[in-house]
């Protein structure tokens, strides 16, 4: 799934946090993002910016990069 075809506030279940790094994880584990939830892109910012997911009724700011490995995209 790439950042530019999914559509806001669609949601999007989370599979797979093994290809973050142990610090990221740790920070989306302590605002409840896990294997397993559900995150809706609120906002992307232009020129490969970040985007604001929700989770649980939290909002929060992650790199695009971040997103795209969440996502499955993200090569490493």
């Amino acid at each position: 799934m790439n950042v530019h075809s999914i559509q806001l506030n669609q949601p999007i279940p989370i599979y797979d946090l093994s290809k973050l790094d142990a610090l990221t994880k740790r920070r989306l584990k302590e605002v409840g993002i896990y294997e397993g939830s559900v995150i809706f892109v609120k906002r992307r910012y232009p020129f490969h910016g970040p985007c604001t997911i929700e989770s649980e009724g939290q909002h929060v700011g992650i790199r695009r990069r971040t997103l795209e490995l969440l996502l499955g995209d993200g090569k490493q």
